[in-house]
């Protein structure tokens, strides 16, 4: 068994330069702007073409210097973990060998949106290679430790991705963090456009026809936000004037900070997938009647994307539909400002996005008076008196900045 001296004195023993996948891959590298925009490249192909997604979880665990990876997603409250998409280890992990260092392990679920948390942060690698989930199971694949960041977070889910270390590689340290921060938002902003719609390979070639069935609003826009084409459903919200217009043909929000925020994605995606960046994964939009909205940019310039951009001259797909579970972000702003626990924040986000707290509570499965409380607390921690002022909050929270 490698001792954690061991461990830390293979990751400094790495070149400089490394192929993108592959055990050994170091954690230090300089210069990988190319690889790093063609792995971009390949996660936004994957909402188009779902079998790319193993493919493209190899690549982002190579790059974050790791062996294997996978997207994992487990309701509030449960055990069972669910992972749709994985490469590189052996499932399925039996409950019993993670149960005695769980609140280490859960604790992967609670970290902030696209902040990297190494299970080596919660635990010492010393008590991790004692426990029986080491030596059963992580110490047979070589795997040392764990590096995650959240990508969505609901009152009811949480999903996030994680990557594998090998021994080979040695234990998180703060070049894998640096990469992790680099291309977890492009997965999670993959993730959320990946939800509108399901592709089968074999349909990629009609990308425009389904692009045009969906039931979310669809614009395909040019680098200066020049709207060249609109499914059925973003008609119908061009028509009603509210959240979005066009104006001397150009796709515009009557929000000045959204405007400004969306035409400076549009002219993002036209340099490339890299240059999208961490602005707009999930862009608010409100309506003059308080309806909220929710708005993604999927970029169109490179890949299996680009072929819808290749017949309309479009760089971007914006696509906008009514927010139901939105607020997750904003919430999470919301926590860090007011120090919120991380049960506050499920109930925060419950309170929006759910309502009373009898309805909370049969959602969550517990009592009405432990809703209760944890409400009174947001109540002192806030100022707020009633759960519509909470409401307001996470709301106010909610607008994009430009």
């Amino acid at each position: 068994m490698s001792s954690r001296n061991d461990v830390r004195k293979t990751s400094a023993t790495h070149a400089s330069l490394y192929p993108l996948v592959g055990p050994g891959a170091p954690s230090v590298v300089d210069g990988t702007d190319l690889q790093l925009s063609d792995l971009i490249g390949l996660i936004y192909d994957a909402v188009i073409d779902p079998t790319l997604w193993n493919n493209a979880i190899e690549q982002a665990a190579g790059f974050v210097g790791g062996v294997g990876g996978g997207l994992f997603c487990r309701d509030v409250g449960a055990d069972h973990v669910s992972i749709p998409h994985r490469v590189g280890f052996v499932t399925p992990l039996k409950i019993e060998l993670v149960r005695p260092i769980y609140p280490a392990v859960d604790r992967h679920f609670l970290g902030e949106i696209g902040q990297p948390v190494a299970t080596t942060d919660l635990l010492a690698f010393e008590q991790i290679a004692r426990s029986e989930l080491y030596r059963q199971w992580a110490q047979p694949q070589g795997f040392v430790d764990f590096v995650s960041a959240v990508i969505d977070r609901t009152a009811f889910s949480v999903a996030f991705f994680g990557v594998f270390r090998h021994e080979r590689d040695g234990l998180v340290d703060n070049a894998a963090r640096r990469h992790m921060r680099l291309i977890a938002p492009h997965v999670a902003r993959a993730v959320l456009i990946s939800r509108m719609f399901e592709f089968k390979a074999a349909e990629a070639a009609t990308l425009i026809d389904t692009l045009d069935g969906l039931s979310a609003g669809m614009f395909l826009v040019d680098a200066g936000a020049r709207l060249i084409h609109s499914n059925a459903a973003g008609a119908a919200i061009l028509a009603a004037r509210d959240i979005l217009g066009c104006a001397g043909g150009r796709l515009v929000a009557p929000d000045k900070q959204v405007d400004q925020t969306l035409r400076e994605i549009f002219a993002a995606a036209d340099q490339g997938d890299a240059a999208v960046g961490t602005k707009g994964i999930a862009v608010a939009l409100t309506g003059t009647d308080g309806a909220r909205y929710v708005a993604h940019v999927l970029p169109l310039t490179s890949g299996a994307r680009r072929r819808a951009g290749v017949v309309y001259t479009a760089t971007a797909a914006l696509f906008v539909h009514k927010a139901a579970l939105d607020a997750s972000s904003a919430v999470d702003v919301v926590g860090r400002a007011f120090k919120l626990t991380p049960t506050e924040l499920r109930v925060l986000l419950a309170v929006v996005e759910v309502g009373t707290i009898p309805e909370i509570a049969a959602s969550f499965g517990v009592a009405d008076t432990t809703i209760r409380t944890h409400v009174n607390h947001l109540f002192e921690k806030t100022g707020a008196s009633r759960q519509a002022d909470l409401v307001r909050l996470v709301a106010g929270y909610a607008k994009p900045m430009g």
